[in-house]
C-alpha cells in the first residue's frame, strides 16, 4: 500500500497547487477586465486624467495613460495565459493519477 499512499499524497498535493493556480487565474482575469473598462473610460475622455502615483494624484495626458493600460492589459493577458497553460498540465495530471489511485483500488469484494 506504500505506492497507492505516495500516489494519494501526490494528488493531494496537486489539487492544493491547482487551487493555487485557480485562484491567480482569477486575480489575473479581475484585474484584465480592471484594465478593460478604464481603457474604455479613456476613450471618451479627450482631454487630461489623473492618475495615482503613490500617494499622490498626477495629471497626464489621457492618451499616455491609455497607451499605458493598454501595455498593463497585454502583460496581464500574457501572464493569464501562462496560468491557464500551468492549469491544463495540473489537471491532466490529476486526472492520470486519479486513474492509477483507481487501477490500485481493489475491486469490490461483495459475495
Amino acid at each position: 500500500m506504500g505506492e497507492l499512499e505516495n500516489l494519494i499524497g501526490h494528488l493531494q498535493m496537486q489539487n492544493q497547487q491547482l487551487q493555487g493556480v485557480l485562484m491567480q487565474k482569477q486575480a489575473l482575469s479581475m484585474q484584465s477586465r480592471e484594465i478593460e473598462k478604464a481603457i474604455e473610460h479613456l476613450e471618451n475622455a479627450t482631454d487630461d486624467v489623473y492618475r495615482t502615483v503613490g500617494p499622490i494624484l498626477v495629471k497626464i495626458p489621457g492618451a499616455d495613460v491609455k497607451k499605458q493600460l493598454e501595455d498593463d492589459k497585454e502583460e496581464v493577458d500574457l501572464k493569464l495565459k501562462t496560468i491557464e497553460v500551468q492549469e491544463k498540465k495540473l489537471r491532466d495530471r490529476l486526472k492520470e493519477n486519479q486513474e492509477k489511485i483507481q487501477g490500485m483500488m481493489p475491486q469490490g469484494q461483495g459475495g
